[in-house]
């Protein structure tokens, strides 16, 4: 099964006693944001994930009842697939050195035009790998399946918000988009 990397918007940041709950459901494979002062959990957490799955869709749907399931009160408000990356990251995924990557981003060789970070954290800059990997000429298929399967369980999740009673389980999403992706992908 394909490994898939993606990243929670959660309604609130856990707190530390609600990381045991999800590290043992998860053996590990999530990264939270915590807190542990009540007045913190006021702004949203995040949740970054690498979870194997048949499908995206699958993956995320299975990690939501993990986070949900783990950490009472935290509802999943949006999911991202898209990953963002730091140098060493993109150093890894496209097969490059270090300062291979280091010389496309500032342009002092290869081709110009490397694209720009998304944004900076701790004074690292942070690429969008869509872009990275559109760059780098690699057609990436967990890519093309992403952005449909974020559209429609990001719907869903709207969905299940505001009026939960006519939202459908989750297992019909994950079964109806194995039916669209093979076809939009």
């Amino acid at each position: 099964m394909p490994r898939y990397d993606f990243a929670l918007i959660l309604s609130r940041p856990l707190y530390e006693d609600e990381l045991d709950p999800l590290f043992d459901r998860t053996h590990g494979a999530v990264t939270v944001s915590i807190i542990s002062e009540p007045e913190h959990a006021e702004r949203p957490g995040n949740a970054s994930c690498a979870w194997s799955g048949p499908t995206l869709a699958a993956a995320i749907m299975e990690m939501v009842e993990h986070v949900e399931t783990s950490a009472p009160g935290v509802h999943v408000l949006q999911v991202e697939a898209d990953p963002l990356l730091t140098i060493r990251d993109i150093a890894e995924r496209v097969g490059r050195s270090l300062d291979s990557v280091r010389h496309a981003i500032t342009g002092s060789r290869g081709v110009a035009g490397f694209p720009s970070s998304e944004m900076s954290s701790a004074g690292h800059r942070l690429w969008r790998w869509s872009k990275i990997a559109t760059w780098y000429g690699i057609d990436d298929p967990q890519l093309i399946e992403a952005k449909p399967t974020v559209q429609a369980i990001n719907g869903w999740l709207a969905l299940r918000d505001v009026v939960p009673d006519v939202a459908p389980a989750p297992e019909e999403i994950t079964s109806a988009l194995s039916l669209v992706i093979p076809h939009v992908a």
